[in-house]
């Protein structure tokens, strides 16, 4: 919740009327992607399901053989690739943030994450720039659009 009102009571009215967070301004928009980020943690379950496959637009990406096909053919995927995909599949149509990408390499920096996203868009989308299928969710992270 943003609000004006700052006050302990209103905090605790708007805590109980169901808000994750509540942030009063003057805030600093730092602190506020931080909230956010914080919340989508807590709703990021790294095997949150444990589907087999995920088909999206003439796409089919198997997550136990890591092989992602187009039309009966196979498109050859390097190793990060792969990973990426396996994120993306089992947490189809949610925003992904773009940490959860560094699989247990907490010094890979966001740009770099963000070198690999595009490489895999120049695989997957027709025009790169403007991608259907691996979305970027601004200030946040990707994700896979399955629709």
């Amino acid at each position: 919740m943003l609000t004006a009102l700052s006050e302990t009571d209103n905090r605790i009215h708007g805590l109980e009327a169901g808000a994750d967070d509540y942030l009063s301004k003057p805030f600093n928009p730092r602190e506020l992607l931080l909230r956010i980020n914080a919340i989508l943690r807590r709703g990021f379950s790294p095997n949150q399901s444990k589907i087999e496959q995920i088909v999206f637009g003439p796409y089919m990406f198997s997550i136990s053989r890591r092989e992602l096909k187009k039309g009966g053919e196979v498109i050859k995927l390097t190793d990060k690739e792969q990973e990426m995909m396996v994120i993306f599949a089992e947490h189809a149509g949610n925003t992904i943030p773009r940490h959860k990408f560094a699989t247990g390499d907490s010094e890979i920096s966001e740009r770099a994450i963000d070198v690999q996203i595009n490489r895999l868009r120049r695989k997957i989308e027709k025009d790169p720039a403007t991608p259907i299928w691996l979305q970027t969710v601004r200030g946040v992270g990707y994700k896979l659009s399955i629709e």
